[in-house]
């Protein structure tokens, strides 16, 4: 059986809480307890949970851009230091791109969609045309080419979601990561989104790690799913095991809390 590319193992957040009079104890929220976690490469990762389930605290330690309080992170056997310097984590940042929630928070306004999405490749110092590189993607996520010299402003939510996922893709990761990207956009534009990701999974051989709120997009793109409750990961496994065959009461919960139309 070969490795997992993401291993995660005894990982846990906490954080200190100010003090509320000078002699009183520190207080610790714990954002997320100790958790395993595997994710194989080209498969697709679900993670769901209410809010406040340490779903995106888990994806910033798997990533690297929170250092656990214990435990280790490991990307394709190396380890994952979140307390090493920016520069000596550039091979992990070459191995990861990540798509935001907000379309309209995540894209500099003043930047134009060319300086956007080539922004990866410069800082991480990535060779070739990166003009070049610009319009390939660009058309890879069902955007012309000739929009690169327009700025944020000028397009729509949908068209804005394109171009993070551009920007996210372009330094060509194994690994891309979605923390709630459709939750700002319309039904029709989602799925927009969630077919182009499906198509850009298969083509590239994309490894994905998808957060949402959503568990029908869950169910539409990912092979495997974690439920998350009060910080901890409550049930994991396939996708239609999960859902159709749930065995954690609050995973019955989540589904049953789903609207259905009579």
């Amino acid at each position: 059986m070969s490795e997992p590319l993401i291993r995660a193992r005894g990982v846990s957040r906490r954080y200190l809480l100010p003090r509320e009079t000078l002699f009183s104890p520190r207080r610790e929220n714990v954002a997320l307890t100790p958790t395993d976690l595997d994710v194989a490469e080209g498969s697709a990762l679900g993670v769901i949970g209410e809010s406040g389930s340490g779903k995106s605290t888990l994806i910033r330690l798997l990533l690297g851009l929170d250092r656990p309080t214990t435990g280790t992170v490991e990307f394709d056997g190396r380890s994952v230091d979140a307390a090493a310097s920016a520069r000596s984590l550039h091979w992990l940042r070459r191995e990861t791109g990540i798509v935001f929630q907000d379309p309209y928070a995540s894209l500099d306004p003043r930047m134009t969609v060319e300086r956007i999405v080539a922004e990866p490749l410069w800082a991480l110092g990535v060779d070739g045309d990166h003009a070049a590189r610009v319009r390939e993607v660009l058309a890879d996520v069902g955007l012309e080419p000739e929009m690169a010299s327009r700025y944020p402003h000028e397009f729509s939510g949908g068209q804005r979601q394109r171009i993070a996922l551009a920007r996210a893709i372009a330094h060509r990761p194994r690994v891309l990561v979605g923390d709630e990207p459709l939750s700002a956009l319309d039904v029709t534009v989602r799925a927009q989104i969630l077919e182009l990701l499906a198509g850009l999974r298969a083509r590239d051989g994309l490894t994905l790690v998808l957060v949402s709120h959503d568990i029908g997009v869950v169910q539409s793109l990912c092979d495997t799913v974690a439920v998350m409750k009060d910080g901890a990961v409550v049930e994991h496994g396939t996708t239609s095991d999960v859902l159709l065959r749930p065995q954690h009461d609050y995973t019955r919960r989540l589904l049953a809390a789903i609207p259905t139309i009579g």
